[in-house]
């Protein structure tokens, strides 16, 4: 399937139509061939957006015209309402377009190259942390008795046991939960291509199977492991489950379980890092990286769950 266009504004549009047809094709390629990640397509797009939105309203009307005193500019006025974070991924997104420009010789010099972004350093991490008891007591919460609850177990059972991120986990496919020597299995497909193939701790190998075979999935194993569901029709759609989807999901379980914990989509992989890191290894496992392993033992680490 083809790259979507980056959704851009009409001052973005004709900023670099402005400069001819080159520039433009240029512009749309950086967006479509350069950028392979979704989300990174989406950040750099409503940055460039952006900051192509206010160069309107100074009067700029080509990107080949634009200056560093034009970005350090923007980067002065919007450390004022933004975070330090957003800040700088504003920049990066600027710093790699103009790059991109100037290798395909639409402009003469990096303007952004120039101009530095505020500084953020991050001591403790933000991404809140349940304790074992209250991730059970969020798991046990959930009603299995529908499609819904046993697929909502199944992807924060997924995320906790697996430590995938939840780009990762909900981008599976049926077939990428296989048995192997006795032992039920799942494949992430992860950032660059990579994969990683893990075996599944006896909690999560229950809640794959059970809904698996109670949404009728086994039969295709080309579909997509975590759909969303429809009310209307009362079953899965074959479409896939948005982050946002499964973001409004683990608020209302983490409700109806009463996890005051303010938690997210990426709570859970967190959660599973830190049983596997507050625990001693066994002396015969062997595993890499938690956050991106092929381990037994990071399965069982988080027994405690």
């Amino acid at each position: 399937m083809p790259a979507r266009q980056p959704p851009v504004s009409a001052h973005a549009a004709a900023l670099v139509a402005a400069s001819g047809p080159r520039a433009s094709y240029r512009f749309l390629e950086f967006f479509t061939a350069q950028i392979r990640n979704p989300h990174t397509r989406r950040a750099y797009a409503r940055a460039a957006t952006e900051f192509f939105d206010w160069l309107a309203t100074k009067g700029v009307t080509q990107i080949t015209t634009i200056e560093s005193v034009h970005v350090a500019a923007y980067i002065e006025q919007l450390q004022r309402s933004r975070s330090a974070p957003t800040v700088k991924l504003r920049l990066a997104a600027l710093r790699h377009l103009f790059d991109w420009m100037v290798i395909g010789q639409i402009m003469q010099a990096n303007p952004a190259a120039a101009v530095r972004g505020p500084r953020h350093i991050v001591r403790r991490g933000k991404t809140p942390v349940l304790d074992p008891a209250e991730a059970r007591q969020l798991i046990d919460a959930i009603d299995t008795s529908t499609v819904i609850g046993l697929r909502d177990r199944a992807l924060i059972g997924l995320m906790v046991y697996s430590f995938a991120r939840i780009g990762a986990a909900i981008g599976m496919r049926v077939e990428d939960v296989y048995s192997r020597n006795r032992r039920l299995w799942v494949r992430l497909h992860e950032k660059g291509g990579k994969q990683h193939a893990m075996p599944c701790h006896h909690n999560l190998e229950t809640y794959l199977h059970e809904y698996i075979d109670g949404a009728g999935l086994a039969s295709d194993p080309k579909a997509l492991l975590l759909q969303t569901y429809s009310s209307a029709i009362g079953q899965l759609t074959g479409n896939p489950l948005p982050q946002a989807n499964a973001y409004a999901m683990i608020q209302r379980r983490a409700r109806t379980a009463d996890i005051t914990t303010k938690i997210g989509n990426h709570t859970f992989r967190a959660t599973g890092v830190t049983a596997y890191l507050t625990r001693e290894p066994t002396p015969c496992s062997s595993s890499t990286s938690p956050s991106g392993s092929i381990s037994g033992r990071s399965s069982r680490a988080a027994g405690g769950l």
